[in-house]
């Protein structure tokens, strides 16, 4: 068991900062913040990644019930949480920030609290987010790999406080170039978690099909 800790880990860790991705939100929380002071920035960045933080734990520890409660087979979530980080993973790729899309207009309806929304959630805390928190709960087989996923999101959103704190300067360092490279590398990264994730649904679904094509 402790040798699939450190790849479940390392899974947990590149998964969720590439979904939260603090670095490609900087310009969007930049641009939201236009005209704010650093204290009110600092504010709103504190709220947010709290927010976003709850919001993750509270799908952490209620996936079951919600899938029982539905009547969702985590085969099916798998899949379609597959589909979702590709498609996330694939507009990084291409250099587009995903998560949200403001218009001016819309800036200025949110600036009064964009701390829940639209900086909490969707954006540190998106669809993408949510369906990976469930199904790599539903993988974290011991206490131990329940305590490194919970762990690693805290630590994940610990960092995006600091980072999106950090914000200004960072952007000035890394210039859009950068910006971009780094979004390319991590949606490719994330486009492989999302097939894993997508192959590890079908395959169990694909395998009770044939086992009922084969019985008379």
């Amino acid at each position: 068991m402790d040798s699939m800790l450190l790849p479940f880990a390392l899974l947990c860790f590149t998964s969720f900062f590439t979904l939260t991705n603090p670095l490609g939100t900087m310009p969007v929380f930049l641009t939201m913040t236009h005209g704010m002071t650093d204290k009110e920035r600092q504010s709103i960045v504190r709220r947010a990644t709290i927010v976003s933080f709850i919001t993750l734990m509270v799908f952490v520890f209620a996936g079951q019930f919600l899938f029982k409660f539905f009547g969702i087979s985590t085969n099916g979530f798998r899949i379609a949480g597959g589909v979702i980080i590709f498609k996330i993973g694939f507009d990084m790729l291409q250099a587009r920030y995903t998560p949200m899309k403001l218009k001016d207009e819309e800036i200025k309806t949110y600036a009064d609290d964009i701390s829940i929304t639209p900086l909490g959630i969707p954006m540190l805390c998106g669809p993408g987010a949510i369906a990976n928190a469930i199904v790599l709960m539903q993988d974290a087989h011991s206490y131990e790999m329940k305590g490194i996923l919970i762990g690693t999101i805290a630590l994940i959103y610990l960092l995006t406080f600091f980072i999106l704190r950090a914000s200004t300067k960072l952007v000035k360092v890394l210039g859009e170039t950068g910006n971009n490279v780094m979004m390319r590398l991590m949606g490719l990264i994330l486009m492989v978690i999302a097939v894993e994730c997508f192959v590890s649904g079908l395959k169990p679904i694909l395998v009770d099909i044939v086992k009922e094509g084969m019985i008379p």
